[in-house]
């Protein structure tokens, strides 16, 4: 008992120290939206058999989306401050000794009869953000470009950026997300070979890698490891843990919009908290359909690989309904077309 006491000790002191870095943490890029070409006027699709149902759906979405966009700052700043009022994702989006000091009740937001004994955002706003989304949709985008033109870029779930992928999604990272289920199945959690799981962080820089360590009991061995892996290894990606209080205030925030889901999807928590982060948001890789809004190409579900979501956990098409009216309300920005593509 005495020594996984001592284990969470170091492990919050380790990230105390993590985290403070970024209050110093600021980037200088300048500030170039991004600019997407405009789509070509097309019939009607006729829906493939993969996506025979949801021709309705896409013709309502472009109907909404094919409106001029322009950003609506009052709109913006009630939604924001709705967000921030509920959620306070700034100071407790993820797990410090400020916000949750060291002996106090730690509540799992995914079981609330599980309790543990036990880095901060800075109050800096960016300019410019986006969240890339790993929907088929940016595939052969041309994106890369413009998403790397932002000042804050949040990836989720360790997604790939090498390998021609770079000039559709970009490589600049600021924060990833590691969802434990990835550390269990691709790293065989961490319990056996670790030098992968390190060798593939190289594509993220020193961003910061966020972990859903507290969401269930099974999360924190897995998370743990993946926390001292990076320490073992000296990886310079700079991992923090989600705050659990964070992530149930948010979902409580969502059902009050009238978003029903078992689970959010990692895509709009991560939507949520870049709401509070930024003036300006973009959206990229955010499109629930198998097929192309104007290519009509079918597509995959991933724009690296065809696996199928879990449908009964999460409900995309429910949540790009709500991001797409915030889009239409000038409140964020989604990104349904290819984006130019770079002359060099």
């Amino acid at each position: 008992m005495r020594a996984q006491l001592l284990t969470l000790m170091i492990t919050l002191i380790f990230l105390g120290s993590v985290v403070t870095t970024l209050v110093l943490y600021t980037l200088d890029n300048n500030n170039v939206e991004p600019h997407l070409k405009k789509p070509e006027k097309k019939n009607s699709p006729q829906s493939p058999a993969s996506c025979k149902d949801c021709r309705e759906d896409i013709k309502k979405a472009l109907q909404l989306y094919s409106q001029v966009w322009k950003k609506d700052d009052d709109n913006y700043q009630k939604f924001r401050s709705q967000l921030s009022h509920k959620c306070h994702g700034l100071e407790k989006a993820i797990l410090t000794q400020t916000n949750t000091p060291l002996g106090s009740k730690l509540v799992y937001d995914g079981e609330k009869k599980r309790t543990l004994q036990e880095p901060l955002f800075s109050n800096k706003t960016w300019h410019t953000c986006a969240v890339v989304g790993n929907g088929g949709i940016v595939a052969n985008s041309s994106c890369g470009k413009t998403i790397d033109s932002a000042q804050f870029v949040i990836r989720c779930n360790l997604p790939p950026l090498s390998n021609g992928y770079e000039k559709h999604v970009g490589v600049r990272t600021n924060l990833v997300t590691a969802n434990p289920s990835i550390l269990l199945e691709k790293y065989a959690a961490l319990n056996e070979r670790r030098r992968s799981f390190v060798e593939n962080l190289r594509s993220y820089g020193d961003s910061m890698l966020l972990l859903p360590a507290f969401s269930y009991g099974r999360n924190t061995p897995v998370s743990l490891r993946a926390l001292y892996t990076i320490e073992d290894f000296k990886s310079p990606i700079r991992p923090v843990f989600f705050n659990p209080a964070y992530l149930q205030s948010l979902a409580v925030f969502w059902r009050s919009q009238g978003l029903k889901a078992a689970r959010l999807s990692t895509g709009i928590i991560m939507t949520s908290l870049a709401l509070e982060l930024c003036e300006n948001l973009n959206l990229y890789g955010f499109w629930p359909f198998s097929i192309h809004p104007y290519s009509l190409q079918d597509l995959t579900n991933h724009y690296y690989d065809d696996r199928k979501t879990k449908v009964k956990v999460h409900a995309m098409p429910d949540e790009f309904n709500f991001l797409l009216r915030l889009h239409s309300q000038g409140v964020l920005r989604l990104h349904l077309g290819d984006c130019e593509p770079d002359e060099k």
